[in-house]
């Protein structure tokens, strides 16, 4: 569904992007690991088109996307942010509904309420909390109302940027779980970037390890301990000898 091929991108003299070859199919759960600064974030935004390849090709159902109308091209997409970006002077129920309540897709106001009522019971969140705002939800309450409102238009793709970022490991394992169900029930193709292993092993389908620019190895998770390439053994490992820390 969505393919990359030899895409580059630099800022300045630092070469982040250095020909990523990368293939996610439609319906598969494609998880991209790799240490901090390794270009995650920004591969992700050249996807979307927040960021302008200087080289390659990415395309979407075969089409590439710098050339599809954006809106449409936008709708087709949900996204769970790393620091769940709530908006804090919108209830609840206003952050899931957000792109329901304006754009290409609008409601009316009473049909998004409903839906993200029912979107926030998905992530197992109780109607009282529609009403509440971001200041009065815990660290684990907000990435679930971030992942109710990367749902709430019933996107085809979704991305989770480090879904687990800042929880506990009780609560992860809660996200991860939601992830991996709604991915499926959803028949979505996902894309995650993250560096917790627990996650990855938990919603997964293909794991692609990107370092120097480059992917490095990619296969499905089942593989993973068994790649049998020096960047994969040594960063799901932990080591702080290795190939990687040779590079740095």
């Amino acid at each position: 569904m969505i393919t990359l091929d030899a895409v580059r991108k630099s800022f300045g003299p630092k070469h982040v992007l250095q020909g990523v070859d990368l293939t996610i199919p439609k319906g598969t759960s494609m998880v991209i690991i790799g240490g901090s600064g390794t270009g995650k974030s920004v591969l992700l935004k050249c996807v979307l088109g927040l960021v302008t390849p200087d080289a390659g090709t990415i395309t979407l159902d075969g089409q590439d996307v710098t050339t599809q109308d954006r809106d449409a091209f936008l709708a087709r997409f949900g996204m769970l942010f790393q620091g769940g970006a709530l908006f804090d002077s919108l209830p609840v129920w206003q952050n899931v509904a957000f792109r329901l309540l304006r754009g290409s897709l609008k409601r009316p106001t009473n049909e998004a309420r409903e839906i993200a009522i029912e979107k926030l019971r998905r992530v197992g969140l109780t109607p009282d909390v529609a009403d509440l705002f971001p200041a009065e939800l815990s660290g684990g309450m907000q990435k679930r109302v971030g992942l109710a409102r990367a749902i709430a238009a019933e996107p085809e793709i979704i991305f989770f940027d480090e879904p687990t970022t800042g929880l506990d490991p009780i609560m992860a394992g809660v996200i991860n779980d939601l992830i991996r169900e709604i991915v499926v029930e959803m028949g979505a193709t996902a894309m995650t970037i993250t560096h917790d292993m627990t996650s990855v092993r938990a919603i997964a389908d293909n794991v692609a390890m990107l370092h120097g620019g480059q992917i490095q190895w990619t296969g499905p998770v089942a593989s993973l301990d068994s790649s049998g390439d020096p960047y994969v053994d040594q960063f799901i490992h932990g080591s702080p000898t290795g190939p990687i820390a040779a590079v740095r």
